[in-house]
């Protein structure tokens, strides 16, 4: 078959089945870059990447003195916070009450499985990588953990990005899953910034965190999406044609 017979099969499929392979596309690419990622790390070819930017982010003349005024310093630190499991455990708690209280219950539960296996997932990859946190700069925060790859990047783009999807999903305006969604990717950024710039995780940590994540929620986003299409987790009440255009 050639590449114009497959574009015209693939355009011409009903739309819900267009987005779940759109959806799957960008798993599949999040994916592959965490696995270029592990096979970069294993061979050693980001130790150089690594090293520039955590120096980068200290001064000359002191390891233990970030770039930047205090403020900036305090601002990380709460930043990171919102990556801690504290924090996220509270927020899927606040996110499943509202699914409840909505009468939203299966989308409750897909909410629950989504971010309890991705948290799973998470730990078993961080026991397998066994990658140890940087010693090259001093840590603003206190870390037991292993760092490949980031559990507060991925974790925060588990929970965010799930969430705001799903959540989003429910929503019948546009101009609402756009601001959820663009709230969850803003969140799930700041967090794994803030552990580079506090000197606990390699960036490579947590560009590999942002990749799994990523691609949990995505396939989490494409399993809401077909089971929305068969009638098995509720959709959003039908807006006016005036929001369903803005």
């Amino acid at each position: 078959m050639d590449c114009a017979s497959l574009m015209t099969r693939i355009v011409s499929r009903p739309r819900g089945e267009l987005v779940l392979l759109l959806l799957l596309f960008f798993a599949a690419g999040a994916v592959f870059l965490f696995v270029q990622l592990v096979e970069a790390v294993r061979e050693g070819e980001t130790h150089a990447f690594d090293t520039a930017i955590l120096l980068a982010l200290r001064s000359s003349a002191d390891g233990t003195d970030p770039i930047g005024p205090a403020w900036l310093e305090i601002m990380f630190r709460d930043l990171t916070s919102l990556g801690s499991t504290t924090v996220l455990t509270l927020i899927t708690l606040g996110a499943l009450g509202y699914l409840l209280i909505d009468g939203k219950r299966a989308a409750a539960w897909l909410v629950l499985v989504c971010v309890t296996g991705g948290t799973a997932l998470s730990s078993a990859m961080k026991l397998g990588f066994e990658r140890p946190r940087p010693d090259l700069v001093a840590h603003l925060v206190d870390v037991h953990t292993l760092s490949f790859p980031s559990g507060h990047a991925m974790l925060s783009a588990v929970t965010y990005l799930t969430l705001g999807a799903l959540l989003a999903r429910v929503q019948p305006r546009r101009r609402l899953k756009a601001y959820i969604l663009g709230g969850a990717i803003l969140l799930t950024l700041l967090v794994g910034a803030s552990r580079v710039y506090l000197g606990v995780h390699w960036p490579t940590d947590v560009l590999a965190g942002w990749c799994a994540g990523a691609a949990w929620a995505i396939l989490c986003w494409t399993v809401a999406a077909w089971l929305q299409a068969r009638g098995r987790v509720e959709r959003g009440e039908a807006a006016p044609a005036a929001d369903r255009t803005s």
